[in-house]
């Protein structure tokens, strides 16, 4: 039973799912859009909205809590210089999923999730 637990397993290891979420976590900040399965751009949304949230609050505790998660420096800076003051107005939804159907390989439910302007 999985009564209360929230997140999906996305068929891998423990580790293998969260290095690949803050791997993408992180490019969605840099491009600001990224092409994934429906699933995993779910699970990515939930942390870029929270690493947002750091970026909005700019204290040093939030800057290494953020720099722990993500795996590049120059996405830490962006994210407290530029997205940090783009969304200083807005009480969350900073990201938009947009389902763009179905891969040709194996049917798998493709989105583009990206940053709202």
């Amino acid at each position: 039973m999985r009564h209360r637990l929230s997140g999906r397993k996305l068929s891998r290891p423990t580790a293998h799912r969260m290095s690949m979420l803050r791997t993408a976590v992180t490019d969605l900040l840099r491009h600001e859009s990224v092409r994934t399965t429906e699933p995993k751009a779910k699970e990515i949304r939930r942390l870029a909205e929270k690493t947002i949230t750091r970026g909005k609050k700019g204290d040093l505790h939030n800057r290494r809590m953020a720099s722990a998660f993500l795996t590049d420096e120059k996405v830490v800076r962006k994210l407290f210089e530029e997205l940090g003051p783009r969304y200083e107005d807005r009480n969350g939804g900073y990201t938009r999923i947009v389902k763009i159907g179905a891969r040709k390989g194996d049917a798998a439910e493709m989105a583009i999730i990206e940053l709202m302007p």
